[in-house]
Parts: C-alpha cells; structure tokens; sequence
C-alpha cells in the first residue's frame, strides 16, 4: 500500500514538471565547430534523456561482454549446485522410505555435486546408517566433527553411534565434548546426567543439571523437578550406607516436590528412624493425599519400629484419611488389620474391592482365608485367582516394568522417566513377589497347624500293652496297677516296681505337645501305630 501511494506521488511530480514545462515554452541555441542548433527546450530535455538512455545500454553491453565467462560460470555452478540439493532432497526422501539404493546413489551424486555442504556430509551418513555401514556413517560423523559449522552435529551422530554399538565411555566422550562447545544442548546434557546417575556420581549430576539450567535450556517447573529426582536418588542410595546425608537430600527433594513418592518415602523412613514422627507423618500424610501408594503407606505403618500391631493399625487409620475412597486406603487398612489379626476389619476393608479384584486384593483375601480360618482351599483359590485378576499400578518407564523406582530410564536414559501407572495391554501378569511370600507362609501356617493339631490329637489315645509274667518267678498274680503321668507334660519316669518285678501291668502313654513330637518320632512312623519311644513299650 504504501509503495503504491510513493508511485502515485512520483507519477503526479513528473505530470506536474512536463506541465510546468510545457505551460513555459523557450529556445535552446548551441553553436559549436560552425554547427548551430536550435530548439526548443522540450526537445532538448527528450534528446538530453535519449544520450543518457543510449550510454547506459552502450555501457551495460560492453560490461556484460567482460563479464560474459563469469557469469557463464556461475550459471554453471548454479546448475551443479540446484542438481546438488535436488540430490539430496531425493537422498533424504530415500533415506525417510527405506530405499537403500535410492540413498546411496543420491548420496554419491550430492557428494559428487555439493560436497562441501553440510547436509550432504549428514546424507551421506544417513545413507551409511541405512545400509548398515557403521565404518562409513563414523568417517561422516568424523568429518562434520572436524567442521565448526557442522561440530555439533557430527558429535550427535558418533554419540548416537557409540550408543550402538554400546560403548558407553565413547558416547561420555563425545557428549561432554558437546556439552564444552554448547552447555545448553540437551541432548548432550541428559547423555552426561545419565552416565553420572548409572555410575553413582549424582552429585556430578546434580552440576551438569545445574549448568543446563543456566543456559535457559530448562524451565523452573522442569528444573526442580528434575533436581528433586536426583536427590531422591542419592537419599536411597546413601540410606544405609550415611543416614545422616541421606535424610538432608530427601528433605531439600520434599521442599522442592512435596508430592514425589520416593523422596517422600525415604524422608519418612528416615526421620521415622532418628525420631521425629511428627515431621514424618506430616510429609507422608501430605504425599499420600496426592498419591497414594504403598511405600509411603508402608513407611507411615513402620514410622516406629516398636510399635504393636494394633498401634499400626490405629496409626494407618489416620494415613488413609487423607484419600478413604482409594483402593490403595482400603489394601492398606487391610494389611495393617492382618498384622494386627483383626480380621472382621480386614475383611470390611476388602470387601468394596471383590466385585474386580486385583492381583494384591487377591492375595490379601487369600491370606485372610488361611491366617483367619485355615481354610486352605479358600486361601489357595484366591491365590490362583490372582494369576488372571486384573493387574495393580507398578513402576513404568518407556513400556519397562520395574519393581523399583530409579532416576532414569534403562532404556532411553531419560531422566524421571518413571510413573506409576497400571501397565497398558497387561491381561495376565505374574504376580506381586512380596504379597506371594505372605501368602506362602499364611498357608504353610495353616498346614502345619492343622497336622499338629492332629497328631496331638493322635497322641492322646490310650495304648494298652500286656508283659507276659515268668511262670518260676511269678507269685500270686494281683490287680494290674494303673500309673498315669500328667496330662499334656513330657516326662521321663522310671517304670513301676511292679513292673520290674515282672509282674504283668497296664501303663497309659504319656501324650507330648503338638510341638514336641519326642525323642521317638511321630506314632503315625510304625507300621502298628505303636510309637518308637521307650514310653510306649510294653
């Protein structure tokens, strides 16, 4: 618009001079070498800008004459280089197909074309990726390496290739090379994150995350969210090993995300263990709202390790509180209502969950059946109910299912990585390890209590045994002689005088405890039922 209101102005300007002009009309005399010309002064004016026209043409023939051979060689070399990058648009579109031969030949042609362009060092490699030519895609990597205009590039690419073929000390190298030359390259960054995480070094981490930060590379959400994770990780790392640092980590990680479960669950084991419940409680109670899960409901349980289990159970009451309608509050209670052997709670807990179980409602139910009644059928059919239930939330990072949670992904490296989450497309899964265990033994204890309570019961019965008298030493015979030993109490009495004497006699086995099956062994091992024990000899 405003180019054209400028043209306008400039064509009203000339109209009005040719106006001007024209309205006052004069003579134009030169006389020169006995040459005398006379016009007016409009024609002199249009013969005037006619020399001026024709001297610019003249001139512009004359240079382009001189110029000719440059220019036909820049024509040449705009031809090469316009068949050069339509090379490599046919390179990067064979590269993106998967044609194999496609890509080599645009390659060779862009090299042969455009060798000193960087996409064509980039084609080249890409083609050698394609092909299978690790050697050849390295030289390219190598070569843009060696570039300052293509040095970034070339060192993702020997990155990406030592990752390959798993060397993880080149693709350290060629990241912290990067990370030298451009902190803020995320890439790289993450790379150098990752390899200080897997060898232990988060506080090296923590530096190179820092540095990032710095750049802009990161936004504060971000930045503290990833340095919580890494101090998380250094606080289970040095529990055992520092309590001491580990509690400070897993604190400034809670100040900076409160809602972080493995933080929060190391924060509260940890002041659990060095006596401040109070601030404990407070940070579990606040993580668990958020995010229910058991390991912060399995640290606020085990706060004080002297605890009753009826302590536990009044404690975990207050845990789940916080979020009563999540069926992690009612799996909780539950577990908490089994140790404590208060099984109608337990079992008032489970039941909103049986219309669709899941695999640890399962073994939970399982458990109560055996640990309540010892009914080991019951328990045994939930427990194969748990093979096809449903699947519980677990530690999910890049479609890897982890027992633990950790700072990065052991696929991708990626740092917090992980989230906890029910695993996508799960129809059958094994089930959860730990809750197996508990149920394993709540049976093997309703096994065992039961064959004890049959042997006692067993043992109980009344063997009779008959000596036959020596007929030269037997005198009158006389009323057998009954001796009982204490009901229920072991003992090793000696045999009647009577006895001794050869005189027949009826003794009534001394019963053992259901825990104590005696020095002769189980009745049920003699053929006759007889016990092998000198108790129960005639």
């Amino acid at each position: 618009m405003i180019r054209l209101v400028v043209y306008l102005l400039a064509l009203a300007l000339l109209a009005f001079g040719i106006a001007w002009l024209a309205d006052r009309p004069g003579e134009v005399a030169i006389v020169w070498q006995g040459w005398q010309i006379q016009t007016s002064v409009m024609v002199a004016a249009s013969a005037l800008l006619a020399v001026i026209a024709a001297a610019i043409l003249i001139w512009s023939l004359i240079r382009l004459l001189f110029r000719s051979p440059d220019l036909i060689a820049l024509a040449l070399r705009n031809r090469r280089s316009a068949r050069g990058w339509a090379a490599v648009s046919r390179g990067l579109v064979a590269v993106g197909s998967g044609d194999v031969a496609g890509a080599r030949r645009a390659a060779s042609d862009a090299q042969r074309l455009i060798a000193s362009e960087p996409l064509t060092r980039l084609l080249a490699a890409q083609a050698a990726q394609l092909s299978g030519d690790a050697e050849g895609a390295e030289a390219a990597f190598r070569a843009m390496a060696e570039t300052p205009s293509t040095r970034l590039l070339g060192l993702r690419g020997l990155h990406v290739e030592a990752r390959r073929r798993g060397d993880a000390a080149a693709a350290l190298v060629t990241a912290e090379e990067a990370v030298r030359f451009e902190p803020g390259l995320a890439w790289a960054a993450d790379a150098v994150i990752e390899a200080r995480c897997l060898a232990g070094d988060y506080g090296a981490a923590r530096a190179m995350l820092e540095r990032e930060a710095a750049h802009g590379s990161l936004d504060r959400a971000t930045h503290r969210r990833r340095r919580a994770v890494l101090l998380a990780a250094e606080a289970q790392a040095l529990e055992l090993s520092d309590p001491a640092v580990a509690r400070e980590r897993a604190l400034e990680a809670v100040k900076l995300v409160a809602t972080l479960v493995p933080a929060a669950a190391t924060a509260g084991r940890l002041l659990g263990a060095s006596g401040d419940v109070r601030k404990a409680s407070k940070i579990l109670e606040a993580a668990y709202a958020a995010t229910p899960h058991p390991d912060l409901a399995e640290a606020y349980l085990y706060l004080r390790a002297g605890d009753a289990a009826r302590d536990r159970l009044k404690r975990v009451r207050n845990l789940i509180a916080r979020a009563p309608a999540h069926p992690e509050s009612a799996m909780a209670l539950a577990r908490a209502a089994l140790d404590a052997q208060d099984f109608a709670a337990a079992r008032a807990a489970l039941a909103p969950l049986l219309e669709a179980p899941t695999q640890r409602v399962c073994l939970l139910m399982a458990e109560l059946e055996a640990a309540e009644s010892g009914d080991v059928g019951k328990a045994r059919e939930w427990s194969a109910r748990a093979m096809r239930a449903a699947r519980d939330p677990v530690w999910i990072a890049d479609g890897v299912v982890a027992e633990r949670w950790a700072p990065i992904s052991p696929i991708s490296g990626r740092l917090d990585a992980y989230v906890w989450e029910v695993p996508p497309g799960v129809a059958a899964t094994p089930v959860l390890e730990h809750e197996a265990e508990r149920v394993t033994a709540a049976i093997a204890a309703a096994v065992q209590s039961r064959a004890l309570a049959e042997a006692a019961e067993t043992r109980q019965t009344v063997v009779v045994v008959n000596e036959p008298a020596t007929p030269e030493k037997a005198p009158t015979p006389e009323p057998p002689t009954l001796v009982a030993a204490p009901a229920l109490v072991p003992t090793q009495e000696p045999r009647p005088a009577a006895v001794a004497a050869g005189r027949a006699s009826a003794v009534i086995a001394t019963p053992h405890l259901p825990d104590d099956p005696g020095p002769g062994g189980d009745p049920d091992d003699m053929p006759d039922g007889r016990a092998s024990s000198p108790q129960f000899r005639a």
